[in-house]
């Protein structure tokens, strides 16, 4: 099975289903061509299964369109537009949704459907197109590190913090933005060794995609056979990636020790060691910072002490230079200023705590009919403390403030 999550949202009453719905175990439970006439019965169906799913490794769900890509884009449009599953079953989309005509990368970029397409690439495993879809991923990620870094760090950060059912393929790319941009902004480490770190990020969980979007969203500790599937990811990730015909021994070997755990300098270390050194440690800032149905992320600096002192306690290379690529404030998180005003970090400041904030919640707990900012750099704007997003009763929009990563006058 191939199952992917389906907003209830994007499914129209009374119009026929171009495609079997299943439930997260892959219950059928609505057929192609079956009519759903009632919001009642269609919150039943999706509350009795876990939510709605597709399985695409059906042959009865094959996409019409020309490619999964373009199914993945026609998707994410129809939800925007709550348009009908029939509506989207019979369109056509662009062969790649985020390159210009002529192959050039677009600077403009749904976060959103990113997401969504990353999440299909790693669900789907080996496959023909596999290495294709990678290459055009890759290129959209470090065009946008390289053409808005705040913007690309906070559209990881707010989406890692608000969406569990596609927790692994979201926090691989928060984890290739950070390593990315610590390998070029302060490590200074050459062109290929950065876009073999980032293809490392996004494949190193490939081996226990599911598991892991499954581990997000349940409330008890690893079971046996599921423990068993994460000490065997990295070496499982490898094997699939050779499947696909990926020979690179720096990406492979980067990825068959990204949870190792040894100390030192990385001067010290071979090419795969480094970049795995590095991997490991901005996996664990990530993955303290996201939450989970059975625990609240860490506060940042707690998540930040975690990479920045190594095994034996003292100061990891890797860990403080991520600290200092991205902050101890991060663009997409929440903080709270000495004012009592709830903030969203827009953009990094000159020192590691004085980011460029905007203001979202006034002291009083009422939004702000505008975002308002502030320079942290300033005492009386200083931030007191982070706050976790749930906690924050604000809905941002996401292109609205990914606008703001770029103003100068914020």
């Amino acid at each position: 099975m191939n199952l992917v999550p389906l907003p209830i949202s994007s499914i129209r009453l009374n119009q026929a289903l171009p495609y079997h719905l299943v439930d997260k175990e892959g219950t059928l439970l609505a057929k192609k061509g079956f009519v759903i006439e009632s919001e009642r019965y269609l919150l039943e169906i999706a509350n009795r299964g876990g939510g709605i799913y597709i399985d695409l490794a059906n042959p009865d769900n094959q996409s019409p369109f020309e490619s999964q890509r373009a199914f993945v884009d026609e998707l994410h449009t129809m939800v925007r537009k709550e348009r009908s599953l029939g509506e989207i079953a019979n369109a056509r989309a662009p062969k790649d949704g985020n390159r210009k005509a002529g192959g050039e990368t677009s600077d403009r970029i749904d976060w959103m459907d990113l997401q969504v397409q990353c999440n299909l690439l790693l669900r789907g495993g080996p496959s023909d197109t596999f290495v294709e879809r990678l290459d055009a991923l890759v290129a959209t990620l470090l065009h946008q590190i390289q053409r808005n870094p705040d913007g690309t760090l906070f559209a990881l950060f707010y989406l890692s913090a608000g969406e569990l059912r596609m927790y692994s393929a979201t926090h691989s790319m928060l984890v290739g933005a950070i390593g990315v941009l610590a390998a070029k902004e302060v490590l200074a480490w050459s062109p290929d060794e950065v876009e073999v770190l980032l293809r490392s990020a996004l494949t190193m969980n490939i081996g226990m995609t599911a598991l892991q979007d499954q581990l997000a969203q349940q409330r008890h500790r690893p079971d046996p056979h599921q423990q068993v599937q994460i000490d065997a990811h990295a070496e499982r990730s490898v094997e699939m990636l050779q499947t696909t015909g990926i020979q690179d021994t720096l990406w492979l070997e980067a990825v068959r020790n990204h949870h190792a755990q040894i100390p030192g300098p990385l001067a010290a270390r071979s090419a795969p060691e480094r970049l795995a050194r590095l991997l490991q440690r901005a996996d664990t800032f990530g993955a303290r910072m996201a939450p989970r149905i059975s625990r609240l992320p860490s506060p940042s600096a707690v998540a930040m002490k975690a990479c920045y002192f190594d095994e034996l306690g003292g100061v990891d290379e890797a860990g403080a230079a991520l600290i200092k690529a991205v902050g101890l404030y991060q663009p997409g998180t929440f903080v709270r200023l000495v004012t009592g005003e709830i903030a969203v970090v827009i953009r990094r400041g000159a020192s590691t705590t004085s980011p460029k904030v905007a203001v979202v919640l006034n002291r009083s707990g009422i939004p702000t009919a505008e975002p308002i900012s502030r320079d942290t750099a300033a005492k009386a704007y200083a931030i007191a403390a982070s706050v976790p997003q749930r906690d924050v009763k604000v809905n941002l929009h996401l292109e609205r403030m990914l606008a703001l990563t770029q103003t100068t006058g914020l």
